[in-house]
């Protein structure tokens, strides 16, 4: 008998040592390396990519394009961070690709809201692209579910309005989306 009372004393002691052990996790820092493979910052250089392939710039005019802020497609007067980051990614993304794009925010003559970024919509369109001379805009919604956020991209010609892009895609609401999916007050 002497045998089972020890074992459950062993036994006990190690499930206790091991209790004692599940202290809060320390939080691991990210590292350069993830930084620089970001799949956020990935997603949004496939995103062009798949919206621009084989994509004949020359056919609409040697004109440059635009990039609007992305917005939440429930509330298209304000732009979360997300909005913003995506666009500034899919510019940049753009001008590495050959695209002469226009950084609209240097200019004084642009519709800007404080907080809000470069929103670009319908009624505004022709009278901004007219100003910089564009023969397309980037345009772009986002909307945030439960798992994921969906983002739908569309380049639209400038001159009749006509969508001649467009691609949709997913974000993962991450930690990382779920930050920039916040609205500052």
């Amino acid at each position: 008998m002497k045998t089972p009372a020890l074992l459950l004393t062993v036994l006990a002691g190690v499930v206790l040592a091991g209790c004692a052990n599940n202290a809060a996790p320390t939080r691991v820092e990210p590292t350069y390396q993830e930084a620089a493979s970001s799949q956020f910052i990935q997603t949004s250089r496939d995103a062009v990519a798949k919206l621009t392939t084989g994509f004949d710039m020359n056919a609409l005019g040697a004109g440059p394009v635009l990039v609007a802020t992305v917005v939440n497609v429930n509330d298209l007067s304000r732009a979360a961070p997300l909005g913003r980051t995506l666009s500034e990614q899919y510019a940049t993304s753009m001008a590495a690709s050959g695209f002469n794009v226009k950084e609209i925010k240097l200019r004084g003559d642009v519709f800007v809201r404080e907080g809000q970024g470069e929103l670009l919509l319908s009624r505004e369109i022709k009278d901004i692209a007219r100003n910089h001379n564009a023969s397309l805009v980037l345009v772009g919604t986002y909307s945030a579910a439960a798992n994921y956020t969906y983002v739908s991209l569309k380049l639209v010609r400038t001159e009749d309005s006509r969508i001649v892009r467009g691609y949709d895609y997913a974000l993962p609401n991450d930690r990382d989306v779920q930050r920039l999916l916040a609205v500052p007050r």
